[in-house]
């Protein structure tokens, strides 16, 4: 994989959260660079949903920003940021992410970590991964418990040992609290959400087409197949109700 040279973070604020403006290719420069520096770190992929929570949940809110990679999962955050809040070039799928991470892995000896989804979800990805990429270094999965009460235990099956990344699939707050109160009892270089990322590589669950992805309606192609999702693809017109809002706000601002 040829990395191209790393630039600076620039980084927008939409509604108190801040997103870095990055592509795909520019967030695996970063995540490189944050494995090769001193430290633990740790990278989340919001979309509206996240940004919405965030608005009143200030514990989460305050984990978003202080990630040392913010990376633009949700096609409806890239197009209305375009309108309000000064554009994202891209969206940066989770399942994307974590792929070019492995082969980041792949190639520079890194080693990886598979955590969260349902039982043996973990283990699966992990063989399809392995396939992909023959000299990927997995050190492990585990399903685990997001639960603070459950901590020692996922600690102690983490284990001690230095791990380069750690993926993390317990869905949006969750894989992120944990993180935040887990990291610092860890040996691991990088941490990051990937929500149902595993679920996907693992096969558990197909994925949207090429094509579907491309015009930006993976979301559609989600909520058919799983109708549930109609709650959670609710934030989306509260999250443009809050731009709007937000929007009008500092254009009736008095001077």
């Amino acid at each position: 994989m040829k990395i191209p040279q790393y630039k600076s973070r620039q980084i927008i604020e939409i509604l108190g959260v801040k997103v870095d403006k990055i592509d795909y290719q520019s967030a695996l420069v970063t995540a490189k660079k944050l494995i090769d520096g001193s430290g633990k770190h740790y990278i989340i992929t919001p979309n509206p949903e996240f940004i919405v929570l965030a608005q009143k949940d200030t514990q989460f809110r305050e984990i978003l920003n202080k990630a040392d990679l913010s990376v633009p999962d949700g096609i409806g955050l890239v197009w209305l940021s375009r309108i309000f809040a000064g554009g994202l070039p891209e969206r940066v799928t989770g399942v994307d992410l974590l792929e070019g991470l492995a082969a980041l892995a792949e190639e520079h000896g890194f080693s990886l970590f598979l955590l969260g989804a349902k039982e043996g979800v973990a283990g699966k990805a992990a063989e399809v991964l392995k396939k992909r990429f023959p000299r990927l270094k997995i050190a492990g999965t585990y399903a685990g418990d997001s639960s603070s009460k459950a901590d020692n235990e996922v600690v102690s099956v983490i284990g001690n040992e230095k791990i380069d990344i750690l993926a993390v699939a317990y869905g949006p707050v969750k894989q992120e609290k944990w993180i935040a109160r887990n990291l610092p009892r860890l040996d691991i270089k990088l941490a990051i959400g990937v929500g149902g990322a595993l679920d996907y590589i693992s096969r558990e669950k197909k994925r949207a087409p090429v094509i579907i992805r491309q015009i930006g309606l993976e979301w559609f192609f989600r909520l058919i197949r799983e109708p549930w999702r109609l709650k959670r693809q609710l934030a989306i017109p509260t999250f443009t109700y809050l731009l709007l809002k937000d929007r009008l706000k500092s254009l009736i601002k008095p001077r």
